[in-house]
């Protein structure tokens, strides 16, 4: 069974795209100073189990993307095959779901209607981040829809919240019997102060708050058998992971993290193995609303805590906005290029399936 269809009733839950800068997570408190949930969460499973993970890029409806929109049944495209026969399949969304509030002062605003949300679940999307620097492109006003959308559509969200332990707290979803913790952070610094989260103030999880941060993760581990954590993090177009990437990254393995997967460059960056926790730095543009470029769905494989394969299904950016699969020798190609980028990672390499197209 999917994630998505098991949540409602477990929750009762190119180049011009990104502004440079930090943070943020979502439902079941979970933070430093947040108190312990009323009632607690049921054990860890002790049986280890094998699940698909699958994670896309940076996804939003504007431009050529927001034509998708008129069907969202068919808005991912045929890339939506590989989301939907994981186990759990996340993405990002790099923008506001609003239809009201008043543009930030920054330079690019994304938004989109509350039909972004039936489209990624028509996709096989179970979970999407909020933490990003195009979550609050409309103020707090179009925030709050964003949420409230979300909500009302049955989608789960993570990395930003109503308030500092909303927005810290790890989403938890039950997939196949295994309790799966996923928590956001953005380490965006463009109104990174203005848009964090604050004790009575919505926002996002911001990673500059490396504490918060770490204690997040630390009561996810307490509470769950797997930890994810997504970032938006990195530097724009460059397909190294830079210096506050690579810290954060080891504060979060340290804390716990099994996975730590990320966005934001606009291109994709390397993968590997940091002792015991899988990296993947950044996983580039997925449906978008300029240019083209390379990216594709990471699909990690798992028992119990350990990654047994991590492979990109590759595709391209096409004409429309939407990822374009890539089979046989470009498929190949492509996949061979995304391993390669672990060189500049730091990272110990990690097994591949070959599950390609």
């Amino acid at each position: 069974m999917k994630a998505g269809r098991a949540v409602s009733a477990a929750l009762v839950v190119l180049l011009a795209g990104c502004d440079a800068g930090p943070p943020a997570a979502q439902p079941a408190p979970a933070s430093p100073s947040a108190s312990p949930p009323a009632s607690a969460p049921p054990a860890p499973s002790p049986t280890p189990a094998d699940l698909t993970l699958a994670f896309g890029g940076d996804v939003h409806f504007t431009g050529r993307t927001a034509d998708l929109l008129k069907d969202p049944a068919t808005a991912f495209g045929p890339i939506a095959s590989v989301l939907s026969g994981a186990d759990l399949a996340v993405v990002n969304f790099e923008t506001a779901i609003t239809t009201r509030g008043t543009p930030e002062p920054k330079e690019y605003h994304f938004r989109a209607p509350v039909s972004a949300y039936a489209a990624a679940k028509a996709a096989g999307v179970d979970a999407v981040s909020v933490a990003n620097n195009h979550a609050l492109d409309y103020g707090r006003v179009g925030f709050a829809d964003t949420l409230d959308g979300a909500a009302a559509a049955g989608m789960p969200v993570f990395g930003g919240g109503r308030n500092i332990d909303e927005a810290y707290a790890p989403l938890i979803l039950p997939v196949r019997g295994v309790r799966v913790a996923i928590l956001g952070f953005s380490q965006i610094h463009t109104l990174a102060e203005s848009w964090k989260a604050g004790p009575s103030t919505p926002g996002i999880a911001m990673a500059w708050d490396v504490p918060r941060a770490v204690a997040a993760v630390r009561s996810a581990r307490e509470r769950a058998d797997l930890v994810v954590v997504f970032n938006h993090w990195g530097t724009e177009t460059v397909s190294c992971p830079n210096d506050d990437q690579k810290r954060f990254a080891a504060a979060l393995a340290d804390a716990g993290a099994d996975l730590i997967i990320g966005a934001h460059a606009h291109v994709l960056q390397g993968d590997g193995m940091l002792g015991r926790t899988y990296v993947a730095y950044g996983l580039g543009n997925f449906v978008w609303y300029v240019g083209s470029g390379a990216t594709g769905v990471l699909k990690v494989r798992v028992h119990g805590r350990s990654v047994t394969s991590a492979d990109l299904i590759p595709a391209v950016v096409s004409s429309t906005g939407r990822p374009a699969p890539l089979t046989g020798t470009a498929a190949a190609s492509a996949a061979k290029r995304f391993t390669d980028l672990r060189a500049c990672t730091g990272l110990a390499p990690v097994a591949r399936s070959g599950d390609t197209p």
